[in-house]
């Protein structure tokens, strides 16, 4: 199937051509037409199936016809975050050079003056996050009732940052007879409660399995030990197929730290998280896209829909908390086709967590065994680390009896010469006087008692059985 059997005008075939498209994917080719005919559309399909453009085409070509007016948008798109908002605002930049449209785009981070000067103007397609158009909406700025085509993009991310409820004031504000797309990579109980409230009759398209992960990409899972993540993902960087990547961590703060002590090592690494503002963020994934660093180090911010050609690799420098996020972060790899690479470090802590992601997902992980000698058990369990044999390493355990160790580590620390058991020290169990005695009885009958040195050279006691290391 072509894009001209889709239905889509002329001129909106020519951009799609010159962007070097030629036919759509799944989820375009099922969503364009009835989105065509007007009718509400239902979208599950997971990240890197070209979903964005299976509504902004259909959208140029919808809202061509009409007229703008003041404070008073035709059309709205909601989206997560201001990352997903930028590149939605891209498409139409793009597909939308041979129409006369006009857009703004609502997002935090940046001045809301520009932003309301546009409104003022009149625009066909609004973009925003929640937030922001809920911050304008309440000042009076911004006015629903002129809208005719709603987009809620990336529900299920809506869910899980607490947008429902702005999701649910701002539909209760728009025109009953409007037209509405719902698009989620997977589909809780909370969002078809959320379908069946504000869509009608939509036509429901599942091009994949929810949950499910790409097929292009390679996975791997690599046990670490905490202290030792730095030194395997520098490993795994100088891997000499990587061209570029991007690490994902769940805290800011390992972010930052992260980014500077890979740039420290020689690497080119940036840095994207929520405590970056607008403008700075923007900077970094343009650097990003031109080549002038190759590793973005991010927060989950960055992990859903931005399209970056050619990242070679993703690292999940820690085991999402959430295995939706897993599929949203490998996700930015073998897109449109292309082989990738994603490497997830797992530590002991992170056994649920992984084991999570594996069922969502309907796949063991292949553990990843680096070649520096790091072995990892399947079970998520700590790495264990090859070390050198010891010269004593041949020689017979010594038959010392057990409770001869712990009289030599009490050796070390002179104030604990003396640990003959003592009522207060005794467990309940032990404070009874008759069981004293038959700790005692028991002591002697096992070992003839040594020389009144001061020092306890019987065997220990189960209440004071303590251990060497």
């Amino acid at each position: 199937m072509k894009f001209a059997d889709l239905g889509l005008s002329d001129e909106l075939l020519q951009a799609v051509e010159a962007a070097g498209y030629t036919e759509p994917t799944p989820i375009q080719a099922e969503a364009i037409p009835p989105f065509l005919m007007m009718k509400d559309v239902l979208g599950i399909a997971q990240t890197g199936t070209g979903k964005t453009a299976s509504f902004v085409l259909p959208m140029i070509d919808v809202l061509s016809h009409g007229r703008r007016r003041a404070r008073m948008p035709r059309s709205l798109i909601l989206e997560p975050t201001r990352e997903l908002a930028a590149q939605v605002a891209e498409n139409f930049e793009k597909y939308g050079v041979n129409h006369d449209l006009k857009m703004a785009l609502l997002i935090g981070g940046v001045q809301m003056g520009e932003q309301v000067k546009a409104l003022e103007k009149g625009v066909d397609v609004l973009i925003a996050t929640p937030g922001r158009l809920m911050d304008l909406f309440e000042r009076g700025k911004i006015l629903l009732t002129g809208c005719e085509l709603l987009v809620i993009d990336e529900a299920d991310r809506m869910l899980d940052m607490g947008f429902i409820p702005d999701i649910e004031f701002i539909c209760d504000k728009l025109p009953t007879t409007r037209q509405t797309m719902l698009f989620s990579a997977t589909m809780p109980a909370a969002i078809e409660r959320l379908a069946k409230k504000f869509l009608d009759n939509p036509k429901r398209i599942e091009v994949s399995r929810a949950a499910s992960t790409n097929d292009n990409i390679q996975q791997n899972k690599v046990m670490v030990a905490p202290r030792k993540k730095q030194d395997v993902l520098r490993s795994l960087l100088r891997e000499d197929d990587m061209t570029t990547a991007i690490v994902f961590s769940n805290r800011k703060t390992t972010v930052r730290d992260l980014a500077k002590a890979l740039n420290r090592d020689g690497f080119k690494a940036g840095e994207i998280h929520g405590d970056i503002d607008q403008n700075t963020r923007n900077a970094e994934l343009q650097r990003f896209k031109d080549g002038v660093i190759n590793i973005l180090v991010a927060s989950d911010v960055a992990a859903r829909g931005l399209d970056i050609k050619g990242v070679s690799h993703v690292f999940n420098y820690d085991t999402p908390w959430h295995p939706d996020d897993y599929v949203h972060r490998i996700g930015r790899t073998g897109r449109a086709g292309a082989k990738g690479k994603a490497f997830t470090f797992v530590t002991s802590a992170d056994a649920e967590a992984i084991e999570n992601v594996e069922k969502l997902t309907g796949m063991a992980i292949p553990v990843y065994s680096m070649d520096s000698g790091t072995r990892a058990d399947t079970k998520g369990r700590k790495p264990m680390v090859d070390k050198p044999k010891s010269q004593d390493a041949d020689k017979p355990k010594s038959d010392e009896p057990k409770a001869e160790r712990p009289k030599r580590e009490r050796n070390r620390k002179p104030k604990a010469e003396t640990v003959a058991p003592e009522p207060k020290q005794v467990s309940e169990e032990q404070a009874d006087p008759v069981a004293e005695k038959t700790v005692k009885a028991e002591t002697s009958e096992q070992k003839p008692a040594p020389k009144d040195d001061g020092e306890w050279n019987g065997p220990v006691p189960s209440f004071l059985d303590i251990s060497a290391s």
